[in-house]
């Protein structure tokens, strides 16, 4: 039987579902869902076992075994599948339906407080109720590495890492098995040189039709300013959930495509020195019905009073956003000056070095967007994305105005003016004490709970702020084993 991989209408339905499962010709069903760090986790199941009561009544799992869930004693935890979420895995040989979940309780019934996915669903309602808006649309810009050849390691007396990458510049002296053909993007040249400096063209169109083939609008692909590989897929806005999980489908193929063509996919922010790290500049806006709600034709930048006021929210609290926004440590190897990197806490049009930009490719009403430039792509997407959210309603709640707008060259200002403009913090376990210190904006309508955030930040310290501060570093050596 021929596997239609297509969809004819939208599935909205149990019904639906098992009636385009039938069609499709798929042998299994994969049940993915979130973890509280953002990493999908899945298991499966012949498509027979799929019923339409599945929906409503869930298939059990152990949530103890989930990062950032369970304790053991209380480890029985039940997902169940959302029919809007159903495609034909486009990574798997066996022919596969994937659905995403959403975790519920079984003892009360309710919806699990530290599913992640929920917290969006939540974030989407409270807009609404709010009166402040109907939708909000995320247009997010995740950059990657594409690598040949990754090894790291760290024991009690050892500890390195090794990237190599056909395109890297540095191979550029290699002496290897083949002949070295040279072509290869410099150190921070890497944007927009064509096909042979641009070695991995086909590779992205491959990610590109898998994402169409699962249903992701994209609108374009490209190589991105680094060298070695790195590369940027943009996909169309879409709402703030449905977009959480186009993200993480959006990584899942290109992980699986550059493993099947020998090659490996990092979304790290920072893996290489001394060049351009990958960000995440996620785009917003908020409409009701049809009506863009950032868009004034006589406002700075063509913004409107409430979009001003979104981003008042989202620089007051920045310091606590990038806990979920630029949640690792690496993402503080990005966030530094230079590198274009948005370590400025203010806004302008077109500056690519301020936390908020406005983009001016267009004067259209339904294309006025903002950017917060901070966030990098190991983000729990639901996460970072319903939390800026919270931010924005804050900043248009409490009417709070933003620094002026700053259209100069900000790494040329005078020491004085560049003086009065806040930066970014340094470091994630800075970020994690200013989401300790700021989350009530977090809590309204229960969208957050005090106990995902305190589990949130007790895991970030205990398994990824302190590991860290506890290995010597390797260039440690170079500076001190002399003294």
């Amino acid at each position: 039987m021929a596997i239609d991989t297509t969809r004819t209408r939208a599935l909205t339905s149990p019904k639906d579902v098992i009636a385009f499962a039938q069609e499709s010709g798929v042998k299994f069903v994969d049940y993915k869902f979130v973890d509280l760090p953002g990493t999908w986790q899945h298991f499966s199941s012949p498509i027979s076992e799929l019923e339409e009561d599945t929906f409503e009544k869930g298939v059990g799992f152990d949530g103890s075994s989930i990062r950032g869930f369970q304790k053991i004693h209380e480890s029985d935890m039940l997902l169940v599948p959302d029919p809007k979420t159903a495609i034909v895995d486009p990574v798997c040989k066996i022919p596969t339906l994937s659905i995403v979940c959403d975790v519920r309780d079984p003892i009360s019934g309710e919806w699990y407080t530290r599913d992640p996915r929920r917290v969006a669903i939540k974030a989407e309602e409270y807009l609404v109720k709010s009166g402040l808006a109907t939708v909000s649309y995320w247009g997010p810009e995740a950059e990657f590495f594409i690598f040949n050849d990754i090894r790291f390691d760290q024991t009690t007396h050892s500890g390195y890492y090794f990237i190599d990458a056909e395109e890297g510049i540095w191979n550029s002296g290699a002496n290897g098995s083949k002949p070295n053909l040279g072509y290869r993007p410099r150190y921070k040249e890497g944007y927009f040189p064509v096909p042979p400096l641009d070695r991995l063209q086909d590779l992205r169109s491959e990610m590109v039709l898998k994402m169409i083939e699962a249903g992701i609008d994209v609108e374009v692909h490209h190589h991105e300013v680094a060298t070695a590989g790195q590369a940027e897929i943009d996909m169309r806005f879409q709402p703030l959930t449905k977009m959480g999980d186009q993200l993480l489908l959006y990584k899942y193929i290109i992980k699986n495509v550059a493993i099947a063509n020998g090659m490996t996919a990092t979304f790290m922010p920072k893996p290489l020195f001394q060049d351009n790290g990958s960000g995440m500049h996620v785009h917003q806006s908020l409409w009701k019905d049809n009506t863009n709600l950032f868009f004034d034709p006589n406002g700075y930048a063509l913004l409107s009073e409430t979009a001003r006021h979104y981003i008042g929210g989202l620089l007051k609290h920045a310091p606590a956003l990038l806990a979920f926004a630029a949640p690792t440590t690496n993402s503080y190897r990005r966030l530094v000056p230079g590198y274009e990197a948005p370590v400025n806490l203010m806004y302008s049009q077109r500056n690519r070095s301020a936390a908020v930009r406005i983009p001016m490719y267009s004067n259209s009403p339904k294309a006025k967007r903002i950017e917060f430039r901070c966030p990098d792509a190991t983000c729990n997407p639901y996460l970072a994305m319903a939390a800026l959210l919270m931010a924005g309603i804050d900043g248009i709640i409490n009417k709070i105005e933003p620094p002026a707008p700053i259209d100069k060259d900000l790494y040329e200002l005078e020491p004085e003016e560049a003086a009065k403009i806040k930066s970014t913090p340094g470091s994630l376990a800075e970020v994690l004490n200013a989401l300790e210190d700021d989350h009530e904006f977090l809590l309204r309508g229960d969208v957050f709970t005090a106990d995902l955030i305190q589990n949130y930040i007790a895991y970030k310290r205990e398994r990824e702020v302190d590991p860290i501060a506890l290995r010597p570093h390797p260039y440690e050596f170079h500076l001190y084993y002399d003294a």
